[in-house]
């Protein structure tokens, strides 16, 4: 009889014993698994947790753009993106770092519309319009944050003037072939402050007629 209970207190240990084994491997792998992929208890796919960056991204650019970067909160970028508050810190750490990237996501996005075969001409055209002027939220994130910038990270200044040089470098090669490339590169600089500058003035005043007229005076200036 004593052999028997000794027994059954050895097995009993032994059970306790798996037992924490398998609640300590549940606990580490729990702890593991950032909090983005786990909603209502189910995995999300790598799939699904890059649409889901992506959406934040977008929504993000989209919002800063038209209410400027001091002027959204991560509730009200939680909130439009359809995420919750946890989520947006999960993957991104920290509003400064979702800035960093929305910002260097909007500057790519709008790199990547511009078409090789466009002319100057229909550059100016299109970005001088009333059309861009009144949808800050889609257009250039240069003219919508460029008064900010200074005050933002250093990391974030840095994506910004990368964005600066690679817009003036495509502006510089729809430059008139027969001068110095020197030249060129000075004359896409002119350019590109003109448009942006033109462009913020344009936002800024309170007198339609006036904002009618900085486009109108900038574009053709720069269509001579």
């Amino acid at each position: 009889m004593a052999a028997c209970l000794g027994s059954l207190h050895c097995f009993g240990d032994l059970l306790v014993t798996i037992v924490i084994i398998i609640y300590m491997t549940i606990v580490i792998i729990l702890v593991k698994t950032p909090l983005w992929l786990k909603i209502g208890g189910m995995r999300v796919s790598k799939e699904k947790a890059a649409e889901n960056r992506d959406r934040i991204l977008k929504t993000a650019s989209r919002l800063m753009r038209e209410r400027g970067i001091a002027g959204v909160g991560v509730d009200a970028l939680a909130e439009a993106a359809g995420m919750t508050h946890g989520s947006l810190y999960s993957q991104f750490g920290s509003k400064e770092r979702l800035v960093e990237e929305a910002v260097a996501d909007a500057i790519a996005a709008k790199g990547q519309e511009l078409r090789e075969g466009s002319t100057l001409g229909d550059y100016v055209s299109e970005y001088l319009s009333a059309g861009h002027r009144d949808q800050p939220g889609s257009g250039c994130p240069f003219a919508a944050l460029c008064c900010e910038i200074p005050r933002q990270s250093r990391d974030l200044r840095e994506r910004f003037t990368a964005g600066v040089r690679g817009m003036a470098g495509w502006l510089s090669d729809r430059m008139g072939s027969g001068i110095r490339q020197r030249q060129r590169d000075e004359e896409a600089l002119a350019t590109l402050a003109s448009l942006v500058g033109a462009l913020v003035l344009a936002r800024a005043v309170n007198d339609p007629k006036l904002s009618d007229d900085i486009l109108r005076s900038t574009r053709k200036k720069l269509e001579r």
